[in-house]
């Protein structure tokens, strides 16, 4: 069982996510509160696996109970403002949920919780943290990024390849090309190194997804991508590492 704190200033909102949470098998509610101060005691007694916490509150803000939590407990943000999902998932939140919140969405966000806290939970006691971090999944791993006039998931999985242009980039997918206002740099450190690599001034490309390396040139489906000389001799490094 995945035990649960609920947190939100409002009776309402806390009376549903009882009611959510009494519906699925595998989450246990230990306690639905108004007052953020009690809720961050409980989090860090450690006592508790997953908090579905509100945003906008008026002692401690979701965001400022988030930052001193300091990742004791894995946490799925839930607000009627859209605007501060970015800021959550830079600190690390499960999901985001917009209120009024729908059961299957609901329901949705706490599969996803089951599948990042299950493993930590069965996990041998003298196993160390970067080792249970290492058994998280890469395949449910996922960045927000601003794109047009919305927030968009997406899932580091399905990246090919990653295309600077001065101020913008572009992701590039197998199903689609998402245009955000970013620098190569930022996203270089957000994307996980042992997955994704810097090639060239203008390129990241995803290591699981090169097809054929020639000369200075990597093949990534139809798309040809230049290796820079600044970038070749550690890209080669991590190629033969791997037994190429």
């Amino acid at each position: 069982m995945i035990r649960c704190l609920v947190v939100d200033d409002e009776p309402l909102a806390l009376n549903i996510l009882e009611d959510y949470i009494s519906k699925v098998p595998f989450l246990e509610l230990v306690k639905a509160t108004t007052n953020p101060i009690e809720a961050l005691t409980k989090v860090q007694d450690g006592n508790i696996d997953l908090v579905f916490l509100d945003v906008q509150m008026p002692e401690l803000t979701g965001i400022q109970f988030l930052k001193i939590a300091n990742g004791k407990t894995k946490v799925i943000l839930t607000t009627a403002y859209p605007q501060y999902a970015l800021e959550g998932y830079e600190l690390d939140v499960v999901d985001y949920l917009l209120k009024p919140i729908a059961f299957d969405r609901f329901y949705k966000a706490a599969q996803k919780a089951q599948g990042i806290i299950k493993p930590a939970l069965s996990a041998p006691a003298e196993q160390t943290p970067h080792v249970q971090q290492q058994q998280q999944d890469f395949m449910s791993d996922f960045i927000f990024v601003k794109s047009e006039h919305k927030i968009q998931k997406v899932y580091l999985h399905d990246i090919l390849f990653i295309e600077g242009l001065k101020d913008y980039i572009s992701i590039f997918t197998d199903g689609e090309r998402i245009i955000t206002l970013q620098n190569m740099k930022k996203m270089e450190d957000t994307l996980p190194e042992k997955h994704f690599i810097r090639v060239h001034k203008s390129y990241i490309v995803a290591l699981n997804k090169i097809d054929s390396i020639e000369r200075s040139r990597i093949r990534i489906g139809d798309k040809i991508i230049p290796i820079g000389d600044t970038y070749r001799d550690d890209f080669f490094k991590i190629i033969d590492g791997k037994n190429v």
